[in-house]
């Protein structure tokens, strides 16, 4: 289990981006994602109630649902509890 410090350092230092077209080189819309934007930006975002799309730059649900399972990894918490906070 990471430390508290561990999974906010994680998330600020990686980019959706780099993590997406790394894991998902074939996929062409990486390309399309906001180079600036970390997962830690993506935490933000849902706990404010902002529009992700507006964060990824790309309007696809696959390229969403794969950020964030990673999150949910990156924060120790099932998908269901990330999935839950963007419905609300």
């Amino acid at each position: 289990m990471k430390t508290q410090e561990e999974i906010y350092n994680e998330a600020l230092n990686t980019f959706l981006k780099d993590w997406y077209t790394k894991t998902y080189p074939d996929d062409e819309l990486g390309e399309e994602l906001n180079s600036r934007a970390t997962f830690y930006d993506l935490f933000e975002a849902l706990e404010n109630y902002q529009d992700v799309y507006n964060l990824f730059g790309v309007s696809d649900s696959i390229v969403r649902e794969r950020l964030f399972a990673k999150l949910s990894e990156i924060m120790e918490c099932p998908y269901e509890e990330i999935y839950k906070q963007w419905l609300r």
